[in-house]
């Protein structure tokens, strides 16, 4: 079977950065519903579409192709006392706590001392060109039902993106599969470093 449009794709990755070096620790998994549901970058479906399994390929993705540029004003100081006594390094918190004003994207501490902590809004892959090597390690037909779910699942993702002004997904996003994915401990949520545009 080919990947195509509506089949469930199991694909091997490695993630670098522009100079070569591991992004992630290792080899992971990823599986996904191939056309563009947003679970993974538009550049990788492109790659794999019409190739069987073991078809292996390295897809280089620059910023605007994948997590976007870096952008300083997402960096927030927060006073200390507005968040947990418990407070690491990688926790991530939807918002700003204690600023209603601020928009409710995923914030990640990324540093703090007694007086004030450093909440990112950046993806942690923000502004980094990235190389991801690929091998196609399974190929299956879906059932309707799972492309209806998959089709309504984007469709609400897309509107909820939509009324944030736009939010990024991962190599590993919400539509991933990615049972090994969890970088960044949170608050909240565990935080996808590749894949979620959270591979879109």
């Amino acid at each position: 079977m080919l990947v195509e449009d509506d089949v469930w794709v199991t694909v091997r990755y490695r993630l670098y950065d522009a100079q070569g070096d591991e992004v992630e620790p290792g080899e992971r998994e990823l599986t996904y519903m191939q056309g563009g549901y947003g679970a993974v970058f538009e550049d990788i479906e492109r790659a794999l579409a019409g190739h069987e399994i073991g078809f292996t390929t390295s897809v280089r993705l620059e910023p605007e192709d994948s997590f976007g540029d870096y952008e300083p004003q997402l960096v927030r100081l927060v006073p200390r006392v507005r968040l947990p006594a418990e407070l690491e390094v990688g926790m991530t918190f939807e918002g700003v706590p204690g600023d209603e004003d601020e928009d409710e994207g995923l914030y990640i501490v990324t540093d703090f001392t007694d007086e004030v902590a450093v909440l990112d809004g950046n993806h942690p892959l923000a502004g980094m060109a990235l190389r991801f090597d690929l091998e196609v390690v399974d190929v299956r037909a879906a059932s309707n039902e799972e492309v209806a779910a998959e089709r309504a699942s984007a469709a609400a993702a897309e509107s909820d993106e939509e009324d944030d002004e736009g939010g990024e997904i991962a190599f590993g996003g919400d539509g991933d599969r990615d049972e090994d994915d969890d970088e960044a401990g949170g608050a909240n949520e565990d935080r996808a470093a590749p894949g979620h545009r959270r591979l879109h």
